[in-house]
Parts: C-alpha cells; sequence; structure tokens
C-alpha cells in the first residue's frame, strides 16, 4: 500500500485495530464506546448507524432503510433491510402523475432500518442490545452542537418541508434550521430510541408505535397499516461479486443498485487499463464508458428480484459483459436525455467498522431525499423515508409500482476480499454515485494501490442520467481533454461539491487496519 497523499486534503490515513469510519464524528464516538463496553465491529457499527439517525437527520432517521455486509471472520454475509410498499396500493393510486413523489405517503415504504439494527445484533453482536443505544439516547436527550455540513444541509431542505406541520415542529426550532454549532435535543426521538431498546425492535412493527403510524397514515391519507409492518421481515442475502485482477468486488443484489458497480467492473476486465492510474486519460475514459452503459443497464433491469425480467447472474454472466463492453465503448459519449439541473447526492449516512478479531462491517443508511417523505410521526421523532419515490410509472417496467413489492434502491454498501480473505470494507453514498463511487475508490485502491485516505480524497466523475460527466475539480486535465474528445458533454463542479457524494473505507493490513473518512463530510475515522 501506498501511504503517500498525492491529492490535496487535510486528513491522514488512520492506523489501529479497532476503527469505526462514520459520516459524523458524534456517531463514530458512539461506535468506539461499544468497543470500550467489549463489543465488537458489529456492535460499533449498529450503535453508531442508532446514532446518525439524531446527529445527521438530514440524511437517515429512525424511518430509514438500511443494507450491510458483514465479514464475521471467516465468510462474507449480506443483509437487505428495505422494506416493500404497502399491500393496498396499485398503479391507480397514481394515475395522473409523470413520476412517484418524493414527498408525502405516496413516497413511503415499510421502514426497514431498525429491524436491520435488531438482525444483526441478534446474528452477530456481543454486547446486550439496549447497550447500543445509550450514546444515541444521550445525544437526543441531552442535545449536540450541529455539525459544518449537516447544518448545511439542514438550511437548504428547511424550505421543501414547512408544509408539514409536524416536520417544523420536530426538526426546525424557532421556525428555522439549527445553525452550526447550536445546540438541537430530540427529546421524542430520544423517548423512541428507548422504547425501541426495550422492546428489541418490535414495538416498531409489531406493537404500540406500529399503532401510531398507521394510525397517522389513517389520519393524513396514507394507505400504510399495521398489518405492512408487520408483515415486514429483514432478509439475509448472498453478496454478489466480480473479480478484477486479484482482488474481488462485493455487493449486495437487487433490488439494490449495487450491481451497477459490478457490471462495469466486468466490462474493465476486457479493458487493458492495468495498473495504471485510474485517473489518467485512457483508464478515465474506459472507466466512464463502462459506468454510463452499466447504469443504463441497472435502471432498465434492476428492480425488486421477484419482478425482474431475468436473474441478476444473467446481467454479469462473462459472455454477456464482454458484449456490452464492445456495446460500453461504441457508444462512449452523451446520452440522448433531455438535460436536467444537476441534484445533490448527499442525502445517506455510510459507516465502517473493523475488530481485532477479524470481524469487519459495511453498512448504509438513507431517508433518500433530504428528511424523506416529510412526514413525521406526532410525538415520536419518527421521519418517514421517500424510497417509494424510486419506483417506476412505466407500464411493464420491472420496477413499475404495485403493492408488497420492494423499490429500486440506490442504497448499497461494498467489500473487497483477496484469496478468500478481507481486503476492505467500503462505500460512497449518494444516490446514484454510490456504484460510481465505488468503481473509482476500488481502482484507486486495489488497483493503484492507494492507501483509503488518498482513494476518497480523489477527486471524482459522475455519469449523470443524461450522460453528461460532471467532474470534481482538481481532476486531472488531460483526462478531462480526453473525455471531451471522446465526446462526452463535461461539466466541471467544485471539489467537494455534494453530487460527488462522501466515502468511508477501513483497509486490511497486515496486521490492524487503515481507514480514511471523506473530507467532503463533517466525519471522521477513529481508532483504538
Amino acid at each position: 500500500m501506498d501511504f503517500e497523499l498525492p491529492y490535496v486534503s487535510c486528513r491522514r490515513p488512520v492506523l489501529g485495530a479497532n476503527i469505526v469510519a462514520t459520516s459524523q464524528p458524534l456517531a463514530a464516538q458512539a461506535g468506539v464506546r461499544m468497543f470500550l463496553k467489549g463489543g465488537n465491529a458489529v456492535d460499533a457499527a449498529v450503535a453508531a448507524a442508532i446514532a446518525l439517525t439524531v446527529v445527521e437527520p438530514t440524511m437517515n432517521g429512525i424511518g430509514s432503510d438500511a443494507f450491510a455486509l458483514v465479514w464475521d471472520g471467516e465468510q462474507l454475509h449480506g443483509l437487505n433491510a428495505s422494506g416493500r410498499s404497502p399491500a393496498a396500493w396499485t398503479p391507480d393510486h397514481f394515475a395522473g402523475l409523470a413520476e412517484v413523489p418524493s414527498t408525502g405517503w405516496q413516497a413511503v415504504s415499510v421502514p426497514g432500518a431498525v429491524s436491520g439494527w435488531i438482525e444483526l445484533s441478534r446474528a452477530f453482536g456481543i454486547l446486550r442490545f439496549e447497550d447500543l443505544f445509550e450514546p444515541a439516547i444521550e445525544y437526543a436527550r441531552n442535545g449536540f452542537p450541529v455539525s459544518p455540513v449537516v447544518a448545511a444541509t439542514w438550511a437548504e431542505a428547511a424550505g421543501k418541508y414547512k408544509a408539514f406541520p409536524s416536520f417544523v415542529s420536530t426538526f426546525l426550532p424557532g421556525g428555522r434550521a439549527p445553525k452550526v454549532g447550536e445546540w438541537f435535543t430530540a427529546p421524542d426521538h430520544a423517548r423512541t430510541l428507548g422504547e425501541l431498546a426495550d422492546t428489541f425492535c418490535e414495538s416498531f412493527y409489531r406493537g404500540r408505535l406500529a399503532r401510531e403510524i398507521a394510525r397517522w397514515s389513517r389520519e393524513t391519507g396514507g394507505l400504510l397499516t399495521e398489518e405492512d409492518l408487520a408483515a415486514h421481515r429483514p432478509e439475509w442475502v448472498e453478496p454478489l461479486q466480480m473479480a478484477f485482477g486479484d482482488h474481488v468486488l462485493h455487493e449486495i443484489p437487487p433490488n439494490s443498485q449495487g450491481v451497477a458497480a459490478l457490471l462495469a467492473l466486468g466490462m474493465l476486465r476486457h479493458a487493458d487499463i492495468g495498473h495504471a492510474s485510474p485517473d489518467a486519460p485512457e483508464a478515465t475514459c474506459l472507466a466512464v464508458a463502462a459506468m454510463k452503459r452499466s447504469l443504463e443497464l441497472t435502471r432498465a433491469e434492476v428492480a425488486d428480484p421477484v419482478w425482474m425480467r431475468w436473474p441478476v447472474e444473467r446481467l454479469l454472466d462473462p459472455t454477456r459483459l464482454e458484449v456490452e463492453a464492445e456495446v460500453a465503448m461504441l457508444n462512449a459519449g452523451p446520452g440522448n436525455q433531455l438535460a436536467r439541473e444537476r441534484r445533490k447526492n448527499d442525502d445517506t449516512v455510510y459507516l465502517a467498522t473493523a475488530d481485532e478479531s477479524g470481524m469487519m462491517v459495511s453498512l448504509i443508511q438513507s431517508n433518500y431525499f433530504d428528511f424523506g417523505s416529510g412526514l413525521v410521526v406526532p410525538g415520536t421523532g419518527i421521519s418517514l423515508h421517500s424510497r417509494a419515490a424510486c419506483f417506476s410509472l412505466e407500464p411493464g417496467h420491472p420496477n413499475v409500482v404495485a403493492g408488497g413489492k420492494r423499490p429500486f434502491h440506490t442504497l448499497c454498501p461494498a467489500f473487497v476480499t483477496s484469496c478468500g480473505r478481507p481486503v476492505m470494507s467500503f462505500g460512497v453514498m449518494g444516490g446514484p454515485m454510490q456504484p460510481q463511487g465505488h468503481l473509482q475508490v476500488f481502482l484507486h485502491t486495489c488497483a493503484a494501490g492507494r492507501n483509503p485516505q488518498a482513494a476518497i480524497d480523489a477527486p471524482r466523475w459522475y455519469v449523470d442520467v443524461d450522460g453528461t460527466v460532471v467532474i470534481e475539480q482538481g481532476y486531472d486535465d488531460a483526462a478531462v481533454a480526453a473525455l471531451v474528445r471522446t465526446g462526452f458533454n463535461v461539466q466541471v463542479m467544485p471539489y467537494g461539491s455534494p453530487l460527488f457524494g462522501g466515502g468511508q473505507a477501513i483497509h486490511v493490513l497486515e496486521r490492524g487496519y487503515c481507514a480514511g473518512s471523506d473530507p467532503r463530510k463533517d466525519g471522521q475515522a477513529v481508532a483504538l
């Protein structure tokens, strides 16, 4: 591993035997507290995830979805803790709309993150479940100073949700978003977290909180019911994988979009990029072209796996990918969709943990857009996500909206192995940026040999839905010129723009770990 820092950064890699890396420092400290109690990487990850619902509510909450990859010391496990749409939903419920709304009850499927916390703890944790809630409850009850990136996002989102009274009373004290350094308390949130801890999360799906959520739905025009909540179960899944040289990239299978990173990597196996720097001209053009094609395939085919036109294994078939690689290179250049305003891609939290026993966790959870649907269940602090906004309204599409169905999901944690052993737990949060960030961080670390902090610091590119390639300022000028010559529409945006998301990574050393945390966010990697 190269420990040089070739990119502008104020951060150095963090090394240690037990590490937590998150997008918010107080959440990282919550994970460290579990290590100090004698907990393992799963205990630290769950505690950090719970704390993030308090200290970074602009990105996630109790009403979010989540996915995780866990290396238990011997093998990799995948957890899908995303929820299904209300059983009563039909396409007629969305008649006359061009797309599924991003706010209100039409954007809400059953939240799954809470089920993911208890499932991870039961399967792999060693501390008492209620211990994992202590830091988050303290932050919510006693308050915490709002960090800079969170404050900026909070202010940007405030106007969007002013039509939702329970949101305003919960998240806009005094009628506005809290400023950087201002103290924010969340007493309702604290009480709800205490109830979840005491009931092993049963209250959320089959108890008092479930009744409150369903009652609020009935009273305000939603179709989400107690039966929908009670039917929810998280699902252990077999991670997908794609080999590249000596390394293997692992992703969660559909309904997650993680397969997009594998498709692009599979296409690049047929291109001679070797150990070239990922931001060198030829390597950049090849990677962008492969990702553009993989995103087209993913948007066309990925959905709840029960509804997909063919198994995901067919998408990843090596012979098919060889053909797709040729298609990608032949069609490099702008897409044919109408250009649109670029949206930010930072409405998600990602964290990674690792411990001295060899256990590692890659976990992601999210509201989807900002604070999600805008619906906050009164008296609970539960902000409901807007994940159902990812459904399609196109008749015949695998992801077309229907009752009891999981929507296409942008969330995708990642993991790398080599020769059957763990190499790196990592992720890049932020809508469609996620698989694109996975490909770029993977190439920086596993092909170019950079340390995880350098890989995360590196300026990124982003392929938008209209085919435009957005380049982060500081990217290699020769590579940008090569993209223009290839025929891509290229737009340069400032370094740190929310469009490029944010990442965390923990890399295995001969003994211990090396971690990096994205300077584009408030977070940090903390080691013991």
